[in-house]
């Protein structure tokens, strides 16, 4: 049971639940065990052939309607998944962004051909997704975007250049964020679909060297003219990009906030281990009031916070989720995150700067979640908006 002692919510309390918990859960035993994920870490990215094995095991496209391959579930499949991963310690991984931020474009946006086309091979693991956002001079603003999609004969030439992009070596499908009017911001926003497979033009640039998630592949991507055809605008229809990118952010936001929900309930676990094993000066670390207080004062807020997230998560299942609500939920979780795991680390002393200890990582993984998704400032701009 988790160091916070939070019931679990009654939209948890389902059998078939429990059972898929314990399939992955079991899944990631057999197949990431700690040994593989080292070698993952080693190389800055997760064997391609383990997301065949994901896909064949029934853990990518949980949420996909049966009609277009996938396995019919709802949101809490998704979350089993990505709460089975962080427990079993499965880094780099990226099924969270490939389930629960790039499928759904599929699946609320795309065609039917669209959907017939791809989501059947992205469920089985035949192509990993990506989805190219950022670019080297503009990030949080997606309407400055310099990347365009224009028109030429019956298709479209893409041509630009994106940066940190997750999945960026391993994806065979990317989501290309361009402007298919480079005179309009918003309403000039398409989001392409791109095979890379034979895709000329197309180049994957340098994995790029991270502080953190070491495992999770990161990359550069360019684009030189590179041609797709008039079927590949998401939805069919120009323009719409970036109205589909905002629909889908509360869920990519709740996700970032459950992540770091997850880590700081971990950090807790693994720091009250350690002080009340590691002694000093004659007693345990954890017999020393201030170690007391601090502890009992990040428990009482990462309760709240716990309670925050199983409310928000509530809400999206009812699709009732604000979009200002998950931008509180990702805003106020990933500070806490920080300042738990940097506290947390503190109590481990000079350990905690080993990486050989689990809050070393946490120290280093955590700092990136209060920028992607949208940075903090981004996340306040957007709350104050609604008050």
């Amino acid at each position: 049971m988790s160091v916070l002692n939070v019931p679990q919510p009654e939209f948890m309390e389902d059998e078939e639940i429990a059972i898929f918990a314990d399939a992955v859960g079991k899944f990631y035993q057999q197949h990431a065990p700690e040994k593989r994920v080292l070698k993952w870490r080693e190389d800055g990215q997760v064997e391609r052939e383990f997301w065949n094995e994901a896909g064949e095991a029934g853990l990518l496209g949980t949420s996909v309607p049966e009609e277009y391959g996938g396995h019919g579930g709802d949101f809490r499949h998704e979350m089993v998944v990505i709460d089975q991963q962080a427990k079993h310690n499965v880094e780099g991984f990226a099924a969270s962004l490939h389930n629960t931020v790039i499928l759904p474009y599929l699946v609320r946006h795309g065609t039917e051909e669209q959907k017939k086309k791809y989501l059947p091979k992205l469920v089985s693991g035949e192509l990993v997704s990506a989805i190219a956002m950022t670019e080297p001079g503009v990030g949080s603003d997606l309407q400055s975007i310099t990347t365009t999609a224009l028109k030429d004969g019956n298709g479209y030439r893409i041509n630009g250049a994106k940066t940190y992009i997750s999945n960026g070596q391993t994806a065979d499908f990317i989501i290309v964020v361009a402007k298919t009017d480079p005179n309009e911001r918003a309403k000039g926003i398409s989001l392409m679909l791109l095979e890379t497979e034979g895709a000329e033009g197309f180049q994957r640039g340098k994995k790029l060297d991270k502080i953190g998630m070491d495992a999770a592949d990161t990359s550069e991507l360019f684009f030189d003219d590179v041609f797709v055809p008039s079927d590949a605008v998401l939805g069919g229809e120009e323009g719409k990009g970036f109205y589909q990118l905002m629909g889908e952010l509360p869920q990519e936001r709740l996700i970032i906030a459950m992540g770091a929900m997850t880590s700081i309930e971990k950090a807790l676990e693994t720091t009250m281990e350690y002080v009340k094993s590691r002694k000093a000066f004659g007693k345990t670390i954890w017999d020393f009031q201030n170690t007391q207080f601090v502890m009992a004062d990040l428990k009482a807020r990462a309760t709240a916070a716990r309670i925050f997230v199983n409310d928000c998560i509530a809400k999206h299942l009812k699709r009732e989720l604000s979009v200002d609500t998950a931008c509180m939920a990702k805003y106020w979780v990933t500070e806490l995150q920080g300042e738990v795991v940097d506290k947390c680390l503190q109590f481990h002393g000079g350990a905690g700067y080993i990486n050989d200890y689990p809050i070393a990582r946490m120290y280093r993984d955590s700092r990136i979640t209060r920028i992607f998704g949208g940075s903090n400032e981004v996340m306040k701009m957007v709350i104050a908006r609604g008050m």
